[in-house]
């Protein structure tokens, strides 16, 4: 079975570097690894060093750590583990959902259904256009894990209130469900071909099956079972990475207890831009020591269940290969 990791927070705290970082001690470790990218920025292709897309690319590592010569001279990881990555196209995908809710809007006047502004607006307001990226992600997140390609799945998550309604969909999605499966039955007292007109553009979001029940019914299934893999404690960890302030770990504890409330396995928190250290003599460098110091036993003490993990603070970005190497091993692996 595929296993997933999730990487949330507040936008700047440094996910995607967590998420690159764990893909490459994942992989390192022998596990075959895809690391996806759900955040606007699309910073991953930056820390990988790779040029990535809407479709999982294999990543090359170059000499990491654990990776040995083979008798040919090329450098492998060990135990047949691999790399990839993606990083999915919001704008598309938001595009795309916005072309089906004014197709399906025109289909069902057409076919005799009228419907009102607030009509329309209930089917897709909860879910698409408007949480379109969301959908995507959980659509994806579904199709990888199904795949059986990789045995860990890392997702480098959009900002907390992006992450938040990634969690919320499969439920807001319930309302607009329930609301076209009663049109349909409207469309069925029309007629089996305008049924077929009404719900042709729903095939968008199923299997590719003709049949607008068919296709409704297999994406609100996929939609289940990746609510029943986010609350799988067995398979499924959230990880929450915060910086030494004061702001984010009040954030940090919202973004927890929302988690924990929609059944979500948090485990651990990493501290990002820990001030390590100072040099002596240096007034200023003691004091953001102490400092950042102080804010980490907050973290602890707000957190008293949970492992917190820190990472140093590093002059610029941590881009590239290298860089992202030199932290992989203090982020814990799963068993």
């Amino acid at each position: 079975m595929t296993d997933c990791i999730f990487y949330g927070g507040k936008g700047g705290v440094g996910k995607t570097t967590c998420a690159a970082a764990t893909g490459l001690e994942l992989a390192d470790s022998g596990r075959r690894t895809l690391i996806v990218s759900t955040d606007p920025a699309h910073s991953l292709s930056d820390s990988l060093e790779a040029d990535l897309g809407p479709e999982p690319s294999e990543v090359d590592l170059g000499a990491g750590p654990g990776l040995e010569a083979t008798d040919e001279g090329d450098l492998e990881l060990d135990a047949g583990g691999s790399l990839w990555a993606v990083e999915i196209d919001a704008e598309t995908q938001q595009e795309r959902y916005e072309k089906l809710a004014t197709a399906l809007a025109a289909d069902l006047r057409s076919a005799g259904i009228r419907l009102s502004d607030d009509e329309v607006e209930r089917i897709f307001a909860s879910g698409a256009p408007a949480g379109g990226d969301e959908i995507a992600a959980l659509d994806l997140l579904v199709e990888y894990v199904d795949s059986g390609e990789w045995d860990v799945v890392v997702f480098d998550t959009a900002p907390t209130g992006h992450t938040l309604r990634l969690f919320d969909t499969p439920e807001v999605m319930g309302p607009a469900l329930q609301t076209i499966q009663s049109l349909r039955g409207q469309a069925s007292r029309i007629g089996t071909a305008a049924k077929s007109a009404v719900f042709g553009p729903m095939s968008m979001m199923g299997s590719g099956s003709t049949d607008g029940e068919e296709s409704l019914g297999a994406f609100q299934e996929r939609l289940e079972r990746a609510r029943d893999l986010l609350v799988d404690p067995e398979r499924t960890e959230f990880r929450v990475v915060l910086i030494p302030e004061g702001m984010a770990i009040a954030e940090s504890e919202r973004l927890v207890e929302k988690l924990r409330e929609g059944g979500v396995r948090v485990d651990r928190l990493v501290v990002n831009r820990v001030f390590e250290d100072p040099d002596e003599g240096c007034s200023r460098c003691q004091s953001r020591y102490e400092r950042h110091a102080k804010r980490v036993s907050e973290v602890r003490e707000t957190f008293p269940d949970l492992e917190v993990v820190t990472l140093p603070e590093r002059e610029g970005e941590v881009q590239g290969l290298e860089a992202v190497w030199s932290i992989a091993d203090r982020l814990p692996t799963p068993a």
